[in-house]
C-alpha cells in the first residue's frame, strides 16, 4: 500500500481527497484515518486540518446514520498522532488514546439512540434472555446500566484497535518513504516505562474507586500492545521464522489464555527488558 501514501503526500488536495473518499465508502474508514494520521506524523496538526476535517465529515455522515466507528476512529488516531508526534513514545500515544476511549464509553458516545432500553427489549423476546434478565434484576442489578456498558465496551475496543491499527499503518507507511524500517526498529522497541505502568495501575484503581469500569475495559490495551512489540522484537532479534509470527497471532486471536500470557510478559518486560538481555547477549 506504500504508492497510495506516496500518492496521497504528493500533496494536500489528494490527501483530502482520498480521505474524505475512503471514509466515505462503508468499512474503509480506517484508511482515512491512516491517511489523515499520516499526514499529521509528518506535517503537524496544523497543516493536517484539512485533511482530518476532510475524513471527518464523511465520518459525520456515518455517525448520523448510527454508525459511530469511523467518526470515533479518525478522532482518536488523529489524538494518537499528535502525541506519537511530540512525544516520540508510542507507549504514551496508547495511554492517551485508551484513556480517551474509555471516556467515550464513560459518557456513553457508543450508545445506540435511545440507549440499551430497546435492544433490551428485543432480547427479552427469547425466553432464555428474558429468565437471566429477570436473575439479575432479582439480585438489584441494573439491566439496562448493564447492556449500555457491554455495547459501549466492546463499540469503544473496537474502536481504540482500529485506531491503534491505523497509527500503526500510518507510521509504516511515514518510515517506507521516509525512513526505510524505521517503523520495524520503533515497534520492536515498545516498551512501558515503570511510570507508566504505575498511570496505568493508578487510573485502574481510580476508575474502581469512583465507579468508572470504563477505565478498566480498555486500560490493558497499551499493556497489550507492548507485549505484541515484545514477540515482534523478539523474534526479530533472534532472526527466527516468520511463521511464528503467524502461529502467535493465530494463538492471540483465538484464545483468551495466550492474551493473559502476553499481558503478564509485557507486565514483566518492564522490569525485566528480555529484549535488551537477549541482545546483549547474542
Amino acid at each position: 500500500m506504500l504508492p497510495i501514501a506516496r500518492w496521497m503526500m504528493r500533496g494536500t488536495p489528494h490527501a483530502a481527497g482520498g480521505a474524505a473518499i475512503a471514509t466515505l465508502v462503508p468499512w474503509l474508514f480506517w484508511l482515512g484515518a491512516a491517511i489523515a494520521a499520516l499526514v499529521t506524523l509528518r506535517r503537524g496538526l496544523s497543516p493536517a486540518l484539512p485533511v482530518i476535517v476532510a475524513a471527518a465529515l464523511p465520518a459525520g455522515w456515518w455517525w448520523t446514520q448510527g454508525d459511530v466507528i469511523p467518526l470515533s476512529s479518525v478522532l482518536l488516531v488523529t489524538l494518537m498522532a499528535v502525541v506519537l508526534r511530540s512525544r516520540m513514545r508510542w507507549s504514551e500515544a496508547l495511554i492517551i488514546g485508551a484513556l480517551v476511549g474509555a471516556g467515550m464509553i464513560q459518557f456513553g458516545v457508543f450508545l445506540p439512540p435511545g440507549g440499551a432500553g430497546p435492544m433490551l427489549e428485543q432480547l427479552r423476546q427469547a425466553p432464555e434472555v428474558d429468565r437471566l434478565l429477570g436473575e439479575l434484576t432479582s439480585q438489584g442489578l441494573d439491566t439496562e446500566q448493564l447492556a449500555g456498558l457491554l455495547i459501549g465496551g466492546i463499540t469503544g475496543l473496537v474502536v481504540l484497535t482500529a485506531a491503534v491499527a491505523c497509527l500503526a499503518l500510518a507510521r509504516s507507511w511515514q518510515a517506507g518513504l521516509y525512513n526505510p524500517g524505521g517503523f520495524r526498529e520503533e515497534f520492536h522497541a515498545l516498551r512501558l516505562a515503570p511510570r507508566e505502568l504505575a498511570v496505568l495501575a493508578v487510573l485502574g484503581v481510580v476508575g474502581m474507586v469512583l465507579g468508572l469500569p470504563a477505565l478498566g475495559m480498555l486500560l490493558w490495551i497499551p499493556l497489550l500492545v507492548a507485549g505484541i512489540a515484545l514477540v515482534h522484537g523478539f523474534i526479530g532479534v533472534k532472526g527466527m521464522n516468520g511463521l511464528w509470527l503467524v502461529a502467535f497471532y493465530v494463538l492471540l486471536i483465538t484464545t483468551w489464555p495466550m492474551i493473559l500470557i502476553v499481558l503478564l510478559l509485557a507486565f514483566i518486560d518492564v522490569f525485566a527488558d528480555f529484549r535488551g538481555r537477549v541482545a546483549s547477549r547474542d
